[in-house]
């Protein structure tokens, strides 16, 4: 399946001098480095990338030589890029029909975005992109794959849909890519990703990249891979060290009061506040549309073209506040947002950090708020020991939280298995283990 001459001999080359994949990761190296084909490294230059990030310094060299590679890394750490260059890099103008490359997603916001990001690095006028995924119409993108394409990206729903009706054909592909691998497995895209894998040749190059590798990712790629290089940039905690994380305690009548006080006091430069439920969102919408402009909410009740609208709005900084659900908590990448507030804490633990991570992208600061109903506090504490790290309590000016929350904070904070208080009275940033039982319920 995979191979250093990943293309067709049509339109292969031989692959260009590269740094040796030895090459810290953390170093920053230039682009130019890379001696990447004229009209790419000029693209790569008209959007501004002019060094790699680490997960691009350590997956771009191993995929030049056309090697499969699992890339483990967070959102927002510039993985786009590090899967299209080598594809972008090796692109030669041919007369194949159907695609050559192929790019999996599990959200239709993700699918856009990597499909504009492949739209500005393409290195030709030549090169076509077309996006494939449900909740539009098929009209416009029949046409495009029609027309002939270099790359599909799409979800994998919508891929088999137009493999079945005889629209797709994969017989040319010899790069694919899985991005966000674990979201797609969660969904349930299992199935669906299998039977388009056995649908692309066997001589072909594959990447996955995905924020975790559970076993069934193990099975995949033992079933679907050539002797991967396997790439672990993951923080050594879930948590981004530069997002500033804190919480408020509030009664949930006065939840509205509390998140204008935030945004009044923070000034966000970009903010999403997540909700639970769409009709949460819509609720929330009601209530904040009137009082604070460049309000929006996106939830999976939208029609499509809503939420593209609404999407290149918010990426075009148009739309200040997003109301979001988790439906769209892996599928923003807009670097401009400075703000999350989690207005409902998250069922799922692990939607904290993907919620969070909208924030603090590439590298820059960030701010997560979260607001916790007085019962909620045994649930704050197991999101503090699956991130393996104190999230410490936020105070508003002019509110009032409830009158025994901050007792009981303080307790759990210097007792049992907490972490020990500094020389300030303040924790330590030490990793800690689980707060005991008795004093995980918090008040």
């Amino acid at each position: 399946m995979s191979s250093t001459d990943t293309l067709p001999p049509e339109i292969a080359e031989e692959v260009p001098f590269v740094p040796s994949p030895d090459t810290p990761a953390a170093s920053g190296i230039p682009y130019t480095d890379l001696k990447l084909i004229t009209p790419l490294q000029q693209a790569l230059e008209q959007v501004g990338y002019t060094r790699c990030t680490p997960v691009q310094a350590a997956v771009i060299p191993y995929a030049l030589r056309g090697k499969d590679v699992i890339g483990q890394a967070q959102t927002g750490t510039g993985k786009t890029a590090a899967f299209l260059v080598p594809f972008m890099n090796r692109w030669r103008p041919h007369k194949l029909k159907g695609p050559i490359g192929l790019i999996m997603l599990p959200t239709r916001e993700l699918c856009m975005q990597v499909a504009n990001e492949a739209i500005k690095l393409a290195p030709s006028r030549k090169f076509r992109t077309v996006a494939v995924y449900g909740g539009t119409g098929y009209q416009k993108q029949l046409d495009g794959l029609s027309g002939g394409c270099d790359l599909v990206v799409g979800t994998p729903g919508r891929m088999i849909d137009m493999l079945s009706r005889g629209n797709l054909t994969l017989q040319h592909v010899r790069y694919v890519v899985l991005d966000e691998a674990d979201r797609m497995l969660d969904i349930g895209f299992r199935p669906d990703i299998e039977r388009i894998l056995k649908k692309c040749p066997d001589k072909r190059q594959t990447l996955l990249m995905s924020a975790t590798v559970p076993d069934e990712i193990k099975r995949l790629t033992s079933r679907y891979m050539v002797d991967p290089i396997h790439l672990n940039l993951s923080p050594t905690t879930l948590t981004v060290d530069k997002i500033r994380q804190t919480y408020l305690t509030v009664e949930k009548e006065r939840k509205f009061d509390l998140l204008l006080k935030v945004i009044d006091r923070e000034q966000p430069r970009q903010c999403i506040i997540f909700v639970e439920r769409k009709r949460w969102a819509d609720a929330l919408l009601r209530k904040m549309k009137p009082v604070v402009p460049g309000t929006y909410a996106i939830h999976g009740d939208l029609a499509q073209s809503q939420r593209e609208k609404i999407m290149a709005g918010f990426r075009a900084g148009k739309v200040k506040y997003l109301i979001a659900t988790d439906v769209a908590s892996r599928g923003i990448d807009v670097t401009g947002i400075s703000h999350v507030v989690n207005f409902d804490l998250p069922a799922d633990i692990e939607n904290y950090v993907h919620r969070i991570g909208r924030t603090g992208r590439i590298g820059k600061d960030g701010v997560a708020i979260s607001f916790v109903m007085p019962d909620e506090g045994g649930h704050l504490t197991e999101i503090e020991n699956t991130i393996n790290r104190l999230i410490e309590q936020d105070h508003i000016d002019g509110y009032t939280p409830p009158g025994r929350r901050a007792d009981a904070a303080k307790v759990i904070r210097h007792a049992g298995d907490g972490p020990p208080a500094d020389d300030a009275g303040g924790p330590k940033k030490a990793v800690f283990g689980k707060v005991k039982k008795k004093y995980s319920a918090r008040l």
